[in-house]
Order: C-alpha cells, then sequence, then structure tokens
C-alpha cells in the first residue's frame, strides 16, 4: 500500500512572515479575500497586522468574525452566506484553530455545494473540487491547522464534535509569523503548546505512522520540549520555537492520524466547552501509560527527545517511564491542571465513552479499545 502525504504549496516561517502575504495574493491574482478571525482577536488588534498588510498593498477584503472557540454548524453556514455576498475569491485564516476549521469548512461547501449539509462534511467526505484558496495564518502554536487536512466542528444540536477529513481543505499558503503570536496570555500559549505535544506524540505512535512521519514528529517533540516554556514565558526563542514545532508536528500527523487522546478530548470541549489544549495534556499521560504497551521502543525515542538523558541505558519500563514523567513534568511547568475533577461530571461518562470510541481518531490508536476502558480511562482521571 502506498503512503500519502498531502502539505501547503507554500510555507513562510519567522519575524515578518505576514508581509509575504500580499506577493502570494497579488502573483495568484487574488481580487478580494473573505477574512476569517474571531471577535477577540479583532478586538485585541491581531488580526491588524493582516489588514494593516492587506491596505498598505491596496488589497480589497471583507472581515468574517460570527466564529466561537469550538466553532459551530452555523458559524459555516453563516460564513458561507458571507462568502457568497462579498464577492470574494479567496479567504484569509487569522486565528487558532476555530477560524482556521470555519475557514476550510466555507471553503469546502461554496466549491462543493453538494455539501451544504455541514454534517455531511463528518470523517472523510467525498468532496470532488479543493476548497476556496485559504491563506492560512496561524496565531497559537498549537493546532497546526494551517497545514492539516483535517478541522473539527461542533454539532450543538449532538453535544459532539464533528472531526472532518479531507485532502481538498487544505491551506494552500501558510504564514507562520511567531510576532503573531506573541500576544497570547500564558494560560492559552500553555494549552495549544501542550496541543502540539499531544500532535506529536499521537502521531509517532498512531498505527499509520511510518518513517516520513517519525522524522516529523521526533523533531516536533524535540522543538516543543525545549520551547513551551519559554513560550509562556513570551520570549522570542520560546515563541519562535513553538512557531515552528507546532507546524512540523502538524506536517506529520495530518498525514497518519492521531489516537484516543483526542478521540477523548473532542467530546470534553463538545460538552463543557473545555479548551481542546488543556483536555488534551491532562488525558496524555494517562493514555501514554495505557498505550505503552503497543510502542515498542518509540518512547525511548519520545524520553530522548523530551531531554530525558542516559535513554539508551534504561530498560522498558524505565524508558516507558521517563517519556510520560517528561510529559507530566513539562504539563505541570506550564500550569496545566492534573486531572478532570473540575470538568467532568460523573453522570456524563457513558455518553463521553461512546462519543470518544466513535471519534474519527480512535482507530489510529495503537492499542485496540473499547467503551468500557475508555470509560476506565475518564474514570481514572477523576
Amino acid at each position: 500500500m502506498a503512503n500519502r502525504f498531502i502539505l501547503n504549496e507554500t510555507s513562510y516561517h519567522g519575524a515578518g512572515a505576514i508581509a509575504s502575504i500580499a506577493d502570494e495574493a497579488k502573483n495568484r491574482g487574488f481580487k478580494k479575500a473573505l477574512l476569517c478571525s474571531d471577535p477577540d482577536l479583532i478586538k485585541f488588534n491581531v488580526t491588524k497586522k493582516v489588514t494593516d498588510v492587506l491596505d498598505n498593498a491596496g488589497l480589497a477584503y471583507e472581515i468574517y468574525s460570527d466564529i466561537k472557540p469550538n466553532p459551530t454548524i452555523e458559524n459555516v453556514q453563516n460564513g458561507v452566506e458571507a462568502f457568497k455576498k462579498s464577492g470574494a475569491d479567496y479567504i484569509i485564516a487569522v486565528g487558532g484553530g476555530s477560524s482556521m476549521d470555519t475557514a476550510k469548512a466555507i471553503g469546502i461547501i461554496i466549491n462543493n455545494p453538494e455539501f451544504a449539509d455541514v454534517r455531511s462534511l463528518e470523517g472523510v467526505a467525498p468532496t470532488k473540487k479543493p476548497c476556496v484558496p485559504i491563506i492560512a495564518v496561524p496565531t497559537t502554536a498549537g493546532t497546526a491547522a494551517e497545514v492539516t487536512i483535517n478541522y473539527v466542528i461542533t454539532d450543538v444540536e449532538k453535544d459532539r464534535k464533528m472531526v472532518c477529513v479531507d485532502p481538498h481543505d487544505i491551506p494552500i499558503v501558510a504564514i507562520v509569523d511567531p510576532d503573531m503570536m506573541s500576544t497570547m496570555p500564558k494560560g492559552l500559549t500553555a494549552a495549544t503548546g501542550m496541543d502540539a505535544l499531544t500532535h506529536a506524540i499521537e502521531g509517532y505512535i498512531t498505527k499509520g505512522a511510518w518513517e516520513l512521519s517519525d522524522m516529523f514528529h521526533i523533531k516536533a517533540i524535540e522543538i516543543i520540549a525545549r520551547s513551551l516554556r519559554g513560550a509562556v514565558d513570551n520570549t522570542p526563542d520560546g515563541r519562535e520555537g513553538m512557531a515552528l514545532g507546532q507546524y512540523v508536528a502538524g506536517m506529520g500527523f495530518s498525514n497518519v492520524g492521531l489516537g484516543i487522546v483526542h478521540s477523548m478530548a473532542h467530546p470534553l470541549g463538545a460538552l463543557y466547552d473545555t479548551p481542546h489544549g488543556v483536555a488534551n495534556a491532562i488525558i496524555l499521560p494517562t493514555v501514554m501509560e495505557y498505550n505503552a504497551p503497543c510502542t515498542g521502543e518509540k518512547y525511548r525515542d519520545i524520553a530522548k527527545a523530551m531531554g530525558v538523558k542516559g535513554t539508551e541505558n534504561m530498560t522498558q519500563e524505565e524508558y516507558r517511564k521517563a517519556a510520560i514523567d517528561a510529559v507530566k513534568q513539562l504539563s505541570a511547568d506550564v500550569g496545566i491542571p492534573a486531572d478532570l475533577k473540575d470538568i467532568v461530571k460523573e453522570q456524563d461518562l457513558a455518553f463521553l465513552a461512546q462519543s470518544a470510541y466513535d471519534d474519527a481518531c480512535r482507530p489510529g490508536n495503537p492499542r485496540d479499545t473499547s467503551v468500557e476502558e475508555i470509560t476506565e480511562l475518564y474514570k481514572k482521571l477523576l
């Protein structure tokens, strides 16, 4: 079986990279953008950094900001109408995963109108055409939505997140500028950073992993482990490292899938509006323990990438524990809670476990699981 790898046509990295938006838009002959960004980024003038580039270049745009932190079907539907009314021919997504996921869904539906029912996009939808061209400008260092073929939309009526996987949704250009991330508060920096680490670790041990994806994931773990504490303290090196590390993780996991850390985190976001990165960070060490028997020697590599010394002389039990302990320590150092006691209600466990089992990320988990075993993992975190 052939292994497929999909990446952006073009990506820009480093401080000041947003200046390249104007050249890309002009060189591609784009006329008008629908700029998708959330209300807080607009309020705090983060989006303005991009609109200033467009204004200075004389490029037309309209802003669409009806985007929630966990974007909903309604956000997408309203965005589709906004795009049609605007006369735009491309999208600029400025924000975290919420803005980029909304932009992807809008872009897919515009060019594949037979999928106007947003629910029809769940899973691997058989769309025929690439989405409207997207230039993605992340403002968080975590989701890597700018380089992935995935997006997540919340079905409010059913209290669940729909994971959508579609090679046609990947942004054609990614602008990964650490200056766009410099105003992120500590808590958000920590949460999104741990999301990126979860991508790298789950991507490294998922059933679909292979040599090319392994290369990205191990490097991403190494960069994130050395950069996240600095990013939380808002150091330039930390911000730049996390901007790169999360993107490198995205290059890998987008092409090979994830596992049940994400499956268990998704329903927490849908039911309790829990920040996705926080949910992942809390769940990750417990699921790493659960998955350990099905990971061969990969935890030795993870421990080494996390900065643990002497892994070559450790027994299997020692290096597996070292990898998990290193993840726990990083999570604690950046202020992530250690359990789900303040989030999960025990009466919701059956719903959460079934939702996690039904999630599109679950089949990629290295260890086959069940609703009952996922229930026990949630209980362990209470």
